[in-house]
């Protein structure tokens, strides 16, 4: 990234120990910036930003020390100005990297959480589509699933994907009476309350979405069904799982998680990544702060 100058890449860490880590992956680091937070000049002026932005709830005692902590320092950076947007998950856990988010940068009004989207990639034809939430809310209700719809589209949109937006379930239009069908048809009528303006459709089965001619037999009247390009899952079970199976059977390329919600980008690699995920999630959060 620092050689094709598409971004300024910041380091967070002791500066030794990441050279030793980039010199054993063939990486030469030495004209990129490395922030130590345990030897941060600015760290009096970070305490106080941090204590004034969790307004009671740490003292500055506890943020020093809360500070060490690289997703922490890093989720301040971004909230100070002096980053544009934060990487981080390559070594962390997705409550480590979301956690300070959340405290720190926080939720766009009107959205009551963040939610991880993946960007899915396939064959040189750059097939496109959007999956969401594949990482974050374990079972949202109604409500919530209506704001991830909302901003999964917007995701979508940064990235040149026409949304349209298919909430999925087992059931198409009422096919099957259960709670959990009911809760995706309650949130797409509030996601279409919300955003008038976005295809959004529901409650559709997956084929029924991606499929044109299964589409137009289950859901004839429906202007997503059979063309969706952003898949809205239910909760995570299936939306992890979902991306998954795309990725190893289908040989979809995730880029991802992308936090969305946030006032500023933060994005939450998997522990499972490589160089070129780190790179392409860069890339992509970087875009998002252009945008934001």
């Amino acid at each position: 990234m620092a050689s094709e100058e598409l971004v300024t890449p910041v380091l967070i860490g002791s500066e030794v120990a990441v050279k030793e880590a980039a010199k054993k992956r063939g990486f030469v680091v030495d004209n990129i910036e490395i922030i130590d937070p345990n030897n941060y000049p600015a760290m009096d002026e970070m305490v106080a930003a941090f204590v004034e932005r969790r307004k009671g709830k740490a003292t500055e005692e506890q943020a020093r020390e809360m500070l060490k902590d690289e997703n922490y320092f890093g989720t301040m950076l971004t909230y100070m100005g002096l980053t544009d947007g934060l990487v981080s998950g390559a070594v962390h856990s997705t409550g480590d990297t979301v956690r300070p988010a959340l405290q720190i940068i926080k939720t766009k009004p009107g959205v009551s959480r963040t939610s991880g989207a993946f960007i899915m990639l396939r064959g040189r034809d750059n097939e496109k589509y959007l999956f969401s939430d594949c990482a974050i809310n374990v079972n949202p209700n109604a409500q919530e699933l209506a704001e991830i719809a909302v901003e999964s589209a917007k995701t979508a949109a940064l990235f040149d994907i026409d949304p349209k937006v298919a909430m999925l379930s087992f059931s198409t239009k009422g096919s099957a009476n259960a709670p959990e069908a009911k809760k995706v048809e309650e949130a797409t009528k509030i996601a279409q309350e919300m955003a008038p303006e976005i295809q959004i459709d529901g409650e559709l089965q997956f084929d029924a979405a991606y499929v044109a001619s299964v589409g137009q037999q289950k859901a004839p009247d429906s202007e997503v069904a059979g063309h969706a390009t952003v898949f809205v899952f239910p909760e995570l079970q299936s939306g992890n799982i979902g991306y998954k199976i795309a990725q190893r059977f289908g040989n979809f390329e995730a880029i991802g998680p992308i936090l969305q919600g946030l006032n500023k980008p933060v994005s939450d690699l998997s522990r499972g990544c490589n160089e070129e995920d780190v790179y392409k999630l860069s890339i992509i959060t970087a875009a998002q702060s252009l945008m934001n």
